[in-house]
């Protein structure tokens, strides 16, 4: 049930939230401004770099100056300005549907990785870890020998559907969706007590949608008819694998079934909203509000007591409590039929992963051809309750320099010396708010790299001869872990990313921020680059992440992780008003004629973008120690500063893609993310933008909130 936190589209709302497209400290982190130091030149031996000798990976300086397009002006358009003849020049690999800097340095870390497993899975007398590792890899791979098996894998979970003769059969396939990878319109996962951090707390929501939003199935229009046309086909020819008769027609009650479904779920920007997410009951009180269901067979399988429960969408999931009840019992059998095969298409033979992929790649991404399969592979194995973080061990030790986290370390405190002194000065916020926010920035706990202490994996089987078994093998040895802990004080020392990921996330709850060690490579973070480049690049997302705690949403929990009101009235609402100013402005974007972004759902992330610049902006500055920064290569330091953040944002999409993304992402695309600096006076100086510029702000249209 725990993977399904991200089919409820919850994580927001719940205070996970990632830098990426596509959640301690001691008395003196609020230090003096003399305390703030430029990031060291040098790193040492262990470095990872193409060239570790003293010299930047990008650039001269940390920048690729030949990426610009000089034709376009800055203040017309700095995403074109800083990356355009890379932009016009770049030709998208036919497995990709975004490429950008993420994804470059993505594909690195899967380069090493895969270096990893190479050494690995060829040898013999494996034991312990680096034997798990090797047998999965192995039977991943082993295409023969899954061609041969065909749909045979899930044959028993599509036999026990079939076999499915009430309601309560029905509950019962729901409830183990989390071992069999079906789907279930009601789903959850074991999350932090909101309220009370310190314990854990089952969240529950409405999810079951094939598509990527519930605006697939309900919008009107051209393009998203044909999707849902798209989509009728290819569910009929994946129920054909199964031998199912009458495909078309059941496709079409199933695309019926999940229009009701996407009707009654709430749009994503009211799914974000912490307040409307947070509805507790212990369990006597939630089966009384939401009766009509037979809740104890629903979590049976689980393993789980569920003392107490959150709701994440009450009204939405009352509803779907309806349609399991009065829609045909055929059609949700069709339902689970369908998705069981889709879910696990990845896991089965070749042309029922290939049929897969022609809808949810091709047509819904615009990918043109599978990743290769060795990618595919160390996907599957490099999730957090995969094996992840066994394969992280030998990543940290191969690839990250602790002079890396050394250096990270320096930088959080000096963007938190840049925090605390911008929130002291803040003209908008009183000084009963400012205590209350300037001992949450205290609270703030880093973790950097990899987790001091690594998960046990002791008890896990995998063989390298049967890849489902080991799958399911996977779930249930996660899940077990899962109920083992319910009633226990939870884990601040556990992660929610494996070491080799490329992002970064705040956790609301624990008041802390996590950058993985893949994240702290160029572009980001490179120990060679110019100063003003890492404070322009890994400083704003740094920044980025801070900012998250005082976003629309993470500005509801405080110092401690619990979600409470700590602002005055009169604050809180003269944040609104500034965050509403900023909403307005991100939803001005148009990058598909009559697809905007969504200014009010990717909130939180584009104050975590425009904070998080100024936070990095204003470390930097200190830095100087009063002093110039020189110019290198006819560049000032606050032109190096601005560049390093849009190539950070440099990236190129499919219009399927973008359109996803703007869907069903929480993030602006990255040309608009890389647009944050129209709010800050010092780039309209540094680039001369003038009135007549395209993307010039006046001064009092100009967001600045942190």
């Amino acid at each position: 049930m725990r993977k399904s936190l991200v089919a409820l589209g919850v994580a927001a709302a719940l205070g996970l939230t990632a830098c990426s497209q596509s959640d301690d400290s001691s008395d003196e982190s609020v230090a003096k401004a003399k305390s703030v130091k430029t990031v060291p030149e040098k790193a040492d031996s262990k470095t990872k770099t193409e060239d570790s000798q003293g010299k930047a990976e990008m650039g001269s300086f940390g920048v690729e100056l030949d990426a610009r397009d000089l034709s376009v002006k800055p203040g017309d358009d700095f995403f074109m300005y800083a990356g355009g003849t890379w932009y016009k020049n770049f030709e998208m690999p036919a497995d990709k549907t975004r490429f950008g800097a993420f994804d470059k340095l993505a594909d690195r870390s899967e380069a090493q990785v895969k270096a990893i497993i190479d050494d690995l899975a060829d040898k013999k007398d494996l034991k312990g870890e680096a034997k798990l590792v090797a047998d999965f890899y192995n039977a991943y791979m082993d295409v023969e020998a899954i061609n041969k098996k065909g749909i045979t894998p899930i044959k028993p979970v599509l036999d026990s559907i079939t076999n499915i003769k009430d309601v309560a059969g029905l509950t019962s396939t729901f409830g183990k969706a989390w071992l069999e990878n079906s789907e279930s319109p009601l789903s959850g996962g074991m999350w932090f007590n909101r309220k009370n951090p310190d314990q854990y707390q089952f969240t529950l929501g409405a999810s079951g949608l094939g598509m990527p939003d519930r605006s697939y199935y309900l919008e009107d229009g051209e393009r998203f008819a044909k999707y849902r046309d798209e989509y009728v086909k290819h569910i009929a020819q994946m129920l054909e694998f199964a031998g199912e008769d009458k495909a078309q027609e059941k496709a079409q009650a199933i695309l019926d079934l999940e229009t009701k479904i996407a009707e009654a779920h709430w749009p994503r920007e009211k799914r974000r909203d912490r307040d409307l997410t947070l509805n507790q009951f212990d369990r006597s009180e939630f089966e009384k509000e939401f009766s009509g269901f037979d809740w104890s067979a629903f979590f049976k399988s689980s393993g789980f007591k569920i003392p107490h429960i959150n709701v994440s969408q009450p009204e939405p999931v009352k509803k779907v409590i309806e349609l399991i009840n009065n829609e045909p019992l055929d059609v949700w059998k069709s339902y689970l039929t369908y998705h069981t095969i889709s879910n696990n298409a990845s896991l089965l033979s070749e042309d029922i992963y290939k049929t897969n992929f022609e809808f949810f790649g091709k047509t819904l991404r615009g990918q043109q051809e599978p990743r290769p399969r060795w990618k595919r592979a160390i996907s599957q194995m490099s999730g957090t309750e995969s094996l992840g973080f066994a394969i992280g061990k030998v990543y940290v030790d191969r690839y990250f320099p602790e002079s890396s986290k050394e250096q990270m370390s320096e930088l959080v405190e000096n963007l938190r010396t840049a925090l605390g002194e911008r929130i002291e000065n803040l003209d908008w916020m009183g000084e009963e708010t400012k205590v209350n926010a300037l001992e949450k920035l205290k609270a703030f706990r880093p973790k950097i790299g990899y987790p001091d202490e690594w998960p046990s994996l002791d008890g896990l089987e995998i063989t390298s001869s049967d890849l489902m078994k080991n799958v399911r093998n996977l779930r249930q040895f996660f899940q077990e872990k899962e109920v083992a802990r319910e009633l226990e004080k939870t884990d601040r020392e556990r992660w929610g990313m494996v070491p080799q990921r490329v992002n970064a996330y705040y956790n609301s709850s624990f008041n802390e921020i996590v950058f993985p060690a893949a994240i702290l490579q160029p572009p980001f973070f490179d120990p060679n680059a110019d100063p003003a480049v890492n404070y322009g690049a890994i400083g704003a997302v740094i920044g980025h992440e801070m900012g998250h705690g005082f976003d629309d949403q993470g500005s509801k929990s405080d110092a401690k992780g619990i979600q409470r009101n700590w602002w005055t009235d009169e604050d809180r609402a003269a944040f609104e008003k500034k965050a509403d100013m900023l909403a307005e402005q991100y939803s001005q974007y148009e990058p598909i004629e009559g697809n905007f972004v969504n200014g009010r759902n990717s909130l939180g992330e584009n104050i975590g973008d425009v904070g998080g610049l100024s936070m990095a902006y204003h470390a930097y500055k200190l830095s100087l120690n009063g002093k110039e920064a020189p110019v290198i290569e006819g560049l000032t330091g606050d032109q190096r500063f601005f560049l390093a953040w849009a190539q950070v944002w440099r990236e190129k999409r499919t219009e399927e893609s973008m359109l996803s993304q703007l869907r069903a992402g929480t993030h602006a695309p990255g040309r608009f993310r890389a647009l944050a600096p129209r709010n800050h006076d010092a780039w309209y100086k540094a680039f001369d933008v003038k009135p007549e510029d395209d993307l010039y702000l006046p001064p009092e249209k100009r967001v600045k909130i942190w």
